[in-house]
Formats: structure tokens, C-alpha cells, sequence
């Protein structure tokens, strides 16, 4: 008689393992299973981006990637956002947040140019304006779009159209503007320039400079700035000045004399802009589309809103938004510090953030910007 008693671990009979022939799980199968799983999501989305192309999505919206073009088989008006800051540097990289997009911006307003089924543009503005070269390019763009074609270009102003966002606008045939939007701030800035001599001498910091020549580092935040420094930089801004009160008082038809009463860089209200001749009408995006239909008897165009698609897989979005969030992190995890010198002290300041105040202004840009962002 056999009396051997089985017994039986708890963790076996609810699949927990333990038994003699039971594999464990270890990292490195979990480490391949999730290189599969990746491997296959990236899969999908290079084909999803393979055969993507140009699409078109509902409400007449049109998605353009970046080596697409614009054609379409019945009259429509094309509408192009302005968004963001004017800028002619490539926003379509990987890590780039920015939704202006300036070359290819230029590509599209060549490829309607070129259509026949084209019958206009509406411009959606909302930008607190950007750099004078690519609001120029722009500029220069809408003109030949509409001396080659003779046919219309609106501009409509949505939240903010200041700046280089109103540069923009000034030869469109018609300005509409949204009740709540801020424009004008016609004027130029080089922006603020620091002179931090005094701090870092407190802080017994020297600083030595090596120039081809006396003027080679002005606006340095180390170098005090001289007269004639001074007089250079209001010159380049001035010579942009009389180039955008131009460009004002061509589209407007106002006299130079007139623009600059008004171009004194303030920010203006729609109702304000209105009553100053600065834009036509105050009103909705669809009154905007209603007008040009009717002005120039184009009742059967359509308006094709037509989008910058970066063509970015739903992984590279991903990636994307990781890296600004690390980058937003590092950025909050520098400490402070003071510093004291001399019998003196400087408090909450650190080595880190000089050197980078330095450095931004080793660095100028001319703009057509607005100081006040909707």
C-alpha cells in the first residue's frame, strides 16, 4: 500500500510557476518581444507614409506634403495659413514645432499660379509677424501671384495679424479682419540688446574680445556700446522701416506721410484698424469666402483649405513630443546660486544662465515682429 502523500503548491495551481519544468520570464525575452512589437509599429507607419502622399480630407481640406503639389479638377480658392513666426528657416525637421512653413508656402502660390482651376488665395493670418527677409519673400510672392494671374488674394486676420503678419496682408485686394484680432505694430526691431559690464565685473568675470576690427563685436553684452554702434544698428532698422511703410502705403494707397502717423509700432484693434484705413471689414471667415465669391463673381469656387503635411509617421510624432518634453525638463532642472564680490551680492543668478545671455546676444536678427503676442 503506497501511504506517499502528494501535495501541491498553491502558486503552481493558479499559474503563478515554481515547477520543475516551468521556463521564467527574463528581460531579455521581454526586451525582444518589445523590439518585435516596435519593429512592427514602425512597419506600419512607413507604409501608412509610403502610400500617403497627398490626401484629401473632409471639409475640402487638402493636405500637401512637402514634394506634393496643388492640382485640382474644378475651380476652387486655395487657402494658406500664415501661422506662427514668419520665418525662412526649415521647420520641417524631425524635433521642429513650428507651424510656418516659408518655402514651401512659396511652392504652393507657385503651383496655384499655374493652375487654371485656381480663381484665388485667402491668406489665414495669425502671426505676431517674424524676419524682414521671409516676410519680403512673401510679400514679393503674393505680388507676382497676382500680376501673372490677375486674380484675387484676401487676407484674413484672424486672433493677431501684427507686423510681419500685417507686411503680408498689405497687397492683398481685400483685408477682413476678425472682431477679437490685434494688427498693425508697423515698425522694426532689432530687439533688446544687454550690456552686462557692470554685473560681470561685480562678479570678477573678464572678458577678452578679438576682432578684425572696432566695430567687428558690436552689441557684444561685454563690450559696452559706442555712439557709432549705436547710429549702425538704427540704421539698419530705419532702412527696413522705409521699405515696410512703403510696402503699407502701395497696398493701402495711402500717402508715406499718412503711414508713418500710424506706424509708430502701436498694436491696433480691429475696430481701430478699420477706422484708420489699415484694413476693409470687420468680419467672419465665411462672410470673408462669401465676399470674394461675390465681388468677383466666382460663385462656384470652393474654398480648398490646403495644409502643410510634415509626412511624420505616428512614431516620429511620438519622438517628437518625448524630445520637447525632455528638452523642457533639463531646461527646469538648472539650479541658482548667489554670488558674492566686493561686499556685494548677486542672488539667484548662475554661471550657466550668463554665459547663455552672453551668448544670445553674440547674435541679431532685423524684425518685422511685433513686442505684443496675442
Amino acid at each position: 500500500m503506497d501511504n506517499t502523500v502528494n501535495t501541491y503548491d498553491p502558486a503552481e495551481l493558479r499559474g503563478g510557476g515554481g515547477g520543475p519544468n516551468k521556463k521564467k520570464f527574463t528581460w531579455k525575452k521581454g526586451l525582444v518581444i518589445f523590439a518585435i512589437i516596435l519593429a512592427a509599429i514602425v512597419a506600419i507607419g512607413v507604409a501608412i507614409w509610403y502610400f500617403s502622399g497627398t490626401v484629401s480630407g473632409n471639409d475640402g481640406e487638402k493636405y500637401v506634403s512637402d514634394t506634393g503639389t496643388v492640382d485640382m479638377n474644378s475651380p476652387y480658392i486655395g487657402q494658406l495659413s500664415v501661422e506662427g513666426t514668419i520665418s525662412e528657416e526649415d521647420s520641417s525637421s524631425l524635433l521642429s514645432s513650428s507651424t510656418y512653413h516659408h518655402q514651401w508656402l512659396l511652392n504652393r502660390i507657385d503651383d496655384m499660379m499655374a493652375d487654371k482651376e485656381n480663381k484665388g488665395i485667402i491668406l489665414f493670418v495669425n502671426t505676431p509677424g517674424g524676419s524682414v527677409y521671409a516676410s519680403d519673400e512673401l510679400y514679393l510672392k503674393i505680388k507676382e501671384y497676382q500680376q501673372k494671374t490677375g486674380r484675387p488674394v484676401y487676407s484674413y486676420m484672424a486672433s493677431e495679424a501684427a507686423s510681419g503678419g500685417y507686411y503680408v496682408s498689405s497687397p492683398c485686394d481685400r483685408i477682413v479682419a476678425n472682431r477679437n484680432c490685434w494688427t498693425g505694430s508697423i515698425g522694426v526691431t532689432i530687439g533688446t540688446l544687454y550690456d552686462v559690464t557692470g554685473l560681470l565685473k561685480k562678479l570678477g568675470v573678464k572678458t577678452v574680445t578679438i576682432t578684425s576690427g572696432k566695430n567687428k563685436a558690436m552689441g557684444s553684452s561685454a563690450v559696452k556700446m559706442t555712439k557709432q554702434q549705436k547710429r549702425i544698428f538704427q540704421g539698419l532698422v530705419d532702412e527696413a522701416y522705409e521699405q515696410f511703410v512703403g510696402v503699407v502705403a502701395d497696398g493701402r494707397n495711402m500717402s508715406t506721410a499718412k503711414v508713418k502717423k500710424l506706424a509708430d509700432g502701436r498694436v491696433y484693434t480691429a475696430t481701430q484698424a478699420k477706422a484708420n484705413g489699415l484694413i476693409d471689414q470687420i468680419a467672419t471667415y465665411d462672410e470673408a469666402v462669401a465676399d470674394m465669391q461675390s465681388r468677383y463673381k466666382i460663385p462656384d469656387a470652393q474654398v480648398e483649405k490646403i495644409e502643410y503635411d510634415s509626412d511624420q509617421t505616428a512614431i516620429e510624432k511620438l519622438i517628437n513630443k518625448v524630445a520637447t518634453a525632455i528638452s523642457g525638463a533639463k531646461a527646469s532642472s538648472s539650479g541658482s546660486s548667489s554670488v558674492s564680490a566686493d561686499g556685494g551680492s548677486v542672488s539667484n543668478i548662475t554661471y550657466d544662465q550668463i554665459k547663455t545671455l552672453l551668448g544670445e546676444n553674440n547674435k541679431f536678427t532685423v524684425t518685422y515682429m511685433s513686442s505684443v503676442i496675442k
